[in-house]
């Protein structure tokens, strides 16, 4: 039932979102381009490029993961992000990737490292700039995100540099999952166990707190004040050890936002925080970039 409401709530916003925007004739879409080939346990996996029409100078790059428990989801449902973020200059990639129960947390984030990849070699081509290359994900997809941000083995394994130049996190789930999973004590049947295995050195493994450090990306934290209890708790544990390192993070709690509406906001292409992720971005993530600490309808996280 949570997954049909949720369906149905991004259809909505979709459609929404299409007959009161503006013309979408200034942004470009690539769609369906194979990055990962077909192997005997997963599909091809794909992306989808938004770029602008006209480019009149390289633009920063944001590659979006999407969410949805780590077992569902697709990049189809994201077109309005891609396309409203390449309004604004932006040069957008949206990607699919192999989910639960086929896959587990580690295929998930080599796969979103192999799109990354090919996000480094193909998108000159579009208009991108890859030395602003920026991570996103909301939900499941915001854990792996800074899994990959933070974990330099995943680009390691694939033989090239950590392009990350920040990452930019929306409602992120799993950024502790070794406290929850080990809080939780779930069966061998449970999604959890089936993504993140029953084992305990794996769960701290695929936890990007557990990497926090001095090498770190800079980072764009967003939460919603009423999202799941799991994500309260995550990301205040994340945002502990993180502040060790980063005294004044860019992290801001969303008043009023649940989980589902911190992504679907920004299918409207007015949102507010567009500015502060672009300033962000088009800053390379330094302090220029700095969103400010307190608005209206949001305050900085404690």
């Amino acid at each position: 039932m949570i997954k049909k409401l949720t369906t149905i709530f991004f259809r909505l916003a979709a459609l929404s979102c299409w007959v009161f925007s503006i013309s979408s004739c200034a942004v470009r879409k690539t769609a369906s381009v194979t990055y990962q080939a077909a192997t005997s346990q997963f599909p091809e996996q794909q992306l989808d490029v938004y770029a602008p029409r006209k480019v009149k100078s390289p633009c920063p790059v944001m590659i979006f993961i999407h969410g949805g428990n780590w077992n569902s989801g697709s990049k189809k449902q994201y077109w309005p992000m891609g396309r409203n973020f390449a309004r604004k200059g932006v040069v957008t990639v949206v990607i699919d990737y192999p989910l639960s129960p086929a896959a587990n947390y580690d295929d998930m984030a080599k796969a979103s490292a192999k799109a990354v990849q090919w996000t480094v070699e193909n998108i000159g081509k579009y208009g991108g700039d890859t030395s602003r290359l920026f991570l996103s994900g909301h939900s499941a997809g915001g854990h792996l995100a800074a899994l990959i941000g933070m974990d330099d083995a995943y680009f390691k394994a694939l033989d090239m540099k950590d392009p990350t130049t920040g990452l930019v996190l929306i409602d992120a789930a799993g950024l502790d999952m070794y406290g929850y999973l080990l809080e939780k004590k779930y069966d061998a049947d449970n999604t959890y166990i089936k993504t993140f295995t029953n084992d305990p050195k794996e769960w701290k493994k695929a936890s990007p707190m557990y990497y926090i450090g001095k090498n770190m990306p800079p980072m764009l934290i967003y939460r919603g004040e009423k999202t799941y209890d799991s994500i309260i708790k995550g990301t205040n544990a994340f945002m502990g050890d993180y502040r060790k390192f980063v005294p004044n993070p860019r992290y801001q709690v969303l008043e009023g936002k649940k989980h589902v509406p911190m992504i679907v906001q920004f299918f409207f292409p007015w949102n507010r925080h567009f500015p502060e992720i672009v300033g962000f971005m088009e800053g390379g993530g330094r302090e220029q970039g700095r969103m400010e600490e307190r608005r209206k309808g949001g305050r900085e996280g404690k």
